[in-house]
């Protein structure tokens, strides 16, 4: 993660702190994106049972979605609104996760200044 031309700079201390944060920050990354999958496959699943049953009462019984929507149209407006509804929510909530975890860390870099020129 450190390009080569640093790397052979560094003293091995220094480079075990910047691979330590790179670690963090990987660590990171993982547990929001995971946090953003589940939290779309929730809403997902969510949509998909809310739009399923009025879509499939209204094919039955409006003489012209009767006429007009088949089975493929039903699964085409069922099915795009559970993708529309999982990518919107995994965006937000990766976003949400990665905003929250930088204003931590800001925090704590500032904390460790201040305690820093306290010492």
């Amino acid at each position: 993660m450190i390009p080569a031309i640093i790397e052979q700079q560094l003293d091995p201390k220094q480079k075990q702190v910047l691979d330590k944060i790179a670690e963090e920050k990987m660590k990171r990354a993982t547990k929001c994106t995971d946090d953003g999958i589940k939290a779309g496959v929730r809403a997902a699943i969510i949509v998909a049972i809310a739009t399923t049953i009025p879509t499939v009462i209204i094919a039955h019984t409006v003489p012209w979605a009767k006429a007009n929507l088949n089975y493929t149209g039903q699964a085409l407006i069922i099915s795009s609104s559970s993708v529309a509804a999982y990518f919107i929510v995994a965006e937000q909530t990766i976003l949400e996760c990665i905003h929250k975890a930088s204003y931590a860390a800001t925090i704590e870099r500032e904390r460790a200044a201040a305690r820093s020129e306290a010492a």
